[in-house]
């Protein structure tokens, strides 16, 4: 399994944490803050896959979240001070979605967030209940 340079502080984060983290702090947990704020001091990448931004569309589309918390979270993914880094999906990440079963987490989405840390071999930072039932990941809430 591929693991990126820093791996001891990088992190792969959903869409909810990356809302979270960047608008919303308190609402992460304490063990979730303090990885964020690890991977943070580190300057280790935290990865936040491409589906991410097609996921917070759709919500801003269905009304579940303000329309300018996908620019918010764009602009600060493209800050080059940031330490927020895209990972896109691609072929071993759509190979490695079968690995996630749909039966414990079947929203797509959160499939292929689920693929991408995987994939890296990093943890993830979720509060998602379905993913944090996944036993070849390790999540962090």
């Amino acid at each position: 399994m591929p693991s990126h340079a820093l791996a001891g502080a990088s992190i792969v984060i959903d869409t909810h944490t990356l809302i979270w983290a960047l608008l919303e702090r308190v609402r992460l947990s304490a063990a979730a803050d303090a990885a964020f704020q690890a991977a943070e001091l580190a300057g280790a990448p935290i990865y936040v896959c491409t589906i991410t931004f097609v996921e917070l569309r759709y919500l801003v589309e269905k009304g579940k979240i303000r329309g300018n918390v996908y620019q918010e979270c764009w602009d600060k993914l493209n800050d080059p001070a940031t330490v927020l880094a895209p990972e896109p999906l691609d072929l071993v990440i759509a190979d490695r979605f079968t690995q996630i079963p749909r039966a414990t987490v079947p929203d797509m989405p959160d499939r292929i967030i689920a693929a991408t840390a995987l994939t890296l071999g990093l943890p993830l930072i979720t509060r998602d209940s379905n993913i944090r039932a996944l036993t070849n990941i390790t999540t962090i809430w």
